[in-house]
């Protein structure tokens, strides 16, 4: 089992911990950093927070800051070297696919091919509004910008005709050294594990229970099938505590990669590190 480290950039924003933490990651021996996204949170927002039972974010929506996963990984590629640097997740919908595919393949150049695109739909309607975005059809320009990510990183020469995004030929360099770039669809919905099935490389079920994780897996992978593709290649990735029982729950039903919250801080992801993952060693 691959293990990481999840809400990385929030955990850690500034430049000093930002370094401290990705480096005594990758000491310590975990596989991946994994960030998570909202270019803003309006205040009094209605939409319900999907991964609580309240309806609200922990801790708040002005109590911490949570840089631009894009650029705080950019500067942790810099000072790690093995450690691979992931989305989880990045909100596609609300970002131009030609652009983020520029950002992302020169991450992906400048990290020696590290990189690890986690992507969702979104669910914070007024984050959309605020950004002049539809909130109601995206998750049909999300698969859509998933096409639009490959075939610009694949291609010589690009073009597209689709729904939402339609061009004729150019070029975007540089090209990723992945190509293409491995892509990790989150959500906890039958859906998401339809669209990872079809679509992802992974599939990130975030706020799944113990009791709901199987038959997302299994349903993730009957997709995969039913599209043509190879089941097994489907990477599952999921959160967990950090403890070793419940890592065994996570292997049992079928998980590839377990990620941990940073918030444990160095000394947390360290003991965990020494007293957890050598049982679960690949």
């Amino acid at each position: 089992m691959k293990f990481g480290l999840t809400f990385v950039n929030a955990a850690a924003p500034g430049r000093e911990a930002a370094i401290g933490l990705a480096r005594a990651a990758e000491t310590a021996g975990f596989e991946s950093l994994w960030t998570v996204e909202h270019v803003v949170v309006p205040k009094d927002y209605s939409s319900a927070y999907p991964y609580s039972r309240s309806g609200k974010m922990a801790g708040g929506d002005d109590t911490f800051d949570s840089p631009d996963p894009i650029v705080w990984l950019a500067a942790i590629a810099g000072v790690t070297t093995t450690i691979r640097l992931a989305t989880g997740i990045l909100i596609l919908p609300q970002r131009n696919p030609l652009i983020l595919a520029k950002e992302v393949a020169t991450l992906d150049v400048l990290s020696a091919g590290r990189v690890i695109l986690g992507v969702g739909a979104g669910w914070l309607r007024e984050e959309f509004e605020a950004l002049a975005v539809s909130f109601d059809d995206r998750g049909e320009r999300l698969d859509e910008y998933i096409d639009v990510l490959r075939t610009v990183w694949t291609s010589d020469v690009a073009r597209y005709r689709g729904r939402f995004i339609d061009f004729a030929e150019l070029y975007s360099r540089p090209h990723p050294i992945q190509r293409p770039i491995p892509i990790v669809v989150g959500g906890h919905s039958r859906r998401a594990a339809r669209r990872a099935g079809e679509l992802g490389d992974g599939f990130f079920p975030a706020s799944a229970s113990s009791d709901e994780l199987p038959g997302l897996v299994v349903a993730a992978r009957r997709a995969a099938e039913d599209a043509g593709r190879d089941p097994a290649s489907l990477e599952i990735t999921m959160a967990a505590r950090p403890g070793h029982e419940h890592v065994e729950v996570l292997a049992e039903a079928g998980v590839d990669r377990v990620v941990v919250p940073a918030y444990l801080g160095v000394d947390g992801l360290t003991q965990f590190a020494a007293e957890v993952m050598p049982a679960f060693a690949e």
